[in-house]
């Protein structure tokens, strides 16, 4: 990875971690225990929040970080980067990977994921998600 991809990832880390911290909205909602960070390929970088629901109303922070996206006007993603509640790095659950590949049918193979910003770890979407159930 060389030095420019290195201090995208960092400004991405440093918008989601902003935006990160989980807090209780009434007896039945919680956010902000996960925060997501999005670059898109105009290279703007859009974040979000997880909600928490009682009745499964939320939604996860990468979703909500593409719906920022979406609603500013883009829809191609280049990077995705999302931080859990104990400060580490996860990969989009299969709703976060499905919403994607849909947005990207073609090109969702390129969308580059963060497993590990300490080590710089990546992993591009079609990795995770090899074989997509519409052909």
């Amino acid at each position: 990875m060389d030095n420019e991809e290195h201090n995208i990832w960092k400004r991405m880390f440093d918008a989601a971690k902003a935006v990160q911290f989980g807090r209780r909205i009434s007896d039945y909602v919680e956010a902000g225990e996960v925060a997501a960070a999005i670059e898109s390929s105009s290279g703007r970088i859009y974040t979000g929040v997880c909600v928490d629901t009682s009745c499964t109303l939320g939604v996860c922070a990468e979703r909500n970080a593409i719906f920022n996206m979406l609603t500013n006007g883009e829809h191609v993603i280049r990077r995705v980067l999302a931080i859990m509640p104990d400060g580490k790095n996860g990969a989009p659950c299969g709703a976060c990977r499905e919403l994607m590949v849909q947005l990207m049918p073609k090109d969702y193979g390129t969308i580059e994921i963060m497993l590990d910003f300490n080590a710089m770890k990546t992993a591009r979407l079609s990795e995770l998600t090899p074989e997509w159930w519409i052909k």
